[in-house]
């Protein structure tokens, strides 16, 4: 009874083993390959407004009023600052009263100029006559040009009674208070705006030429890499540090990002031959990461390896415990099946 026992275990380690044998045919598989990445290299850099600075008057007056304070956020075109715009009220009147003075002048002039004209036409009048009113409706409609120009300053001397945003943005601080009284040039308020934003970067000058030809550089904002729109390589170093200012230009409207915060930078810096497999073979298993390497007699085995950097959206680079032309399963779930069916028929099979 033993010895036939011994028959029907060894008949069924022979079983599995054939299940998980033929299990393993079936996996498909995919060669580790070689491919040129580029080759990153990794720097932390200071996030900048591009749109910063400061709002002054344009003309003189006392200050009504103040819109917005510190960490206020603007539209472009809000009006920040309000000055009293009495005197301004008045010199519009005063150019709108003029310009009409000077409008009447030159339709009068235009009325005589046509008159001995048709005089002149007739040899009624001598051209001395026709020569007095032609300066004459010249002048007039140089009074009328004067005026309307000066009606136009008017205006805008009053508009800048009205400080406003020029871009949109954040306060960062308000200079000036109700009641004080503002001259041309006077700060007013400072502020910056968050939807056009950079980092900056110290390179080592060893990597500039690279950086320099390549021109490609990402950023991680709230985890995820941003490609830069722009590169652009400061020419002059800075001899104490040995190093190079490099800016990255941000996509417009990126959110998250604030100046002064310290944001971690990719630079593309030539390229390096690297093994690289899909994404989707990669198993973890605890802390411990591996793939399912299908050998030449169709055998499975899952293999520690150590991960590099994404080689695309589907693809990922490997730095150890691979060699190039392996063959690995592209299915683990499946490659996990097979290799327990395999374990097990070997178990059976001692």
């Amino acid at each position: 009874m033993a010895f036939k026992g011994q028959r029907i275990i060894r008949g069924l380690a022979l079983w599995w083993f054939a299940c998980g044998a033929a299990v393993a045919a079936e996996l498909q598989t995919v060669p580790v390959a070689l491919a040129e990445l580029p080759r990153v290299y990794r720097l932390d850099g200071v996030a900048e407004a591009i749109n910063r600075g400061t709002v002054s008057a344009q003309t003189s007056g006392r200050v009504v009023e103040v819109k917005f304070d510190v960490d206020d956020m603007v539209r472009q075109g809000d009006v920040l600052v309000v000055i009293e715009d009495a005197q301004h009220q008045a010199g519009v009147r005063q150019a709108e009263a003029n310009l009409k003075a000077a409008t009447a002048k030159r339709q009068d002039a235009e009325q005589d100029f046509a008159r001995i004209q048709g005089v002149y036409e007739k040899d009624a009048v001598s051209k001395a006559d026709m020569d007095k009113v032609t300066n004459v409706l010249q002048q007039a409609r140089a009074g009328e040009q004067v005026a309307q120009a000066a009606l136009q300053r008017a205006l805008q001397e009053r508009a800048y009674t009205q400080v406003r945003a020029p871009y949109n943005g954040i306060v960062t601080e308000r200079l000036i208070e109700v009641g004080e009284t503002a001259q041309p040039g006077t700060p007013l308020v400072s502020g910056l705006s968050l939807d056009n934003m950079r980092v900056s970067v110290d390179v080592p000058q060893n990597l500039v030429e690279s950086i320099r030809r390549e021109r490609k550089a990402q950023a991680k904002i709230n985890g995820k890499w941003v490609t830069a729109t722009d590169v652009t390589v400061f020419p002059v170093a800075d001899p104490r540090a040995a190093t190079f200012k490099v800016r990255l230009q941000l996509p417009e409207g990126l959110e998250g990002v604030f100046p002064g915060m310290y944001v971690e930078v990719g630079f593309v810096a030539g390229s390096q031959p690297s093994l690289v497999i899909p994404l989707s073979t990669v198993v973890l298993r605890s802390e411990v990461v591996g793939v399912y390497v299908v050998d030449a007699d169709g055998r499975v085995h899952l293999r520690h390896i150590r991960l590099g950097s994404p080689a695309g959206p589907e693809h990922v680079s490997v730095l150890a415990g691979l060699d190039e032309g392996e063959r690995i399963a592209t299915d683990p779930l499946a490659a996990g099946i097979a290799l327990k069916s395999q374990r097990t028929a070997q178990v059976g099979n001692e």
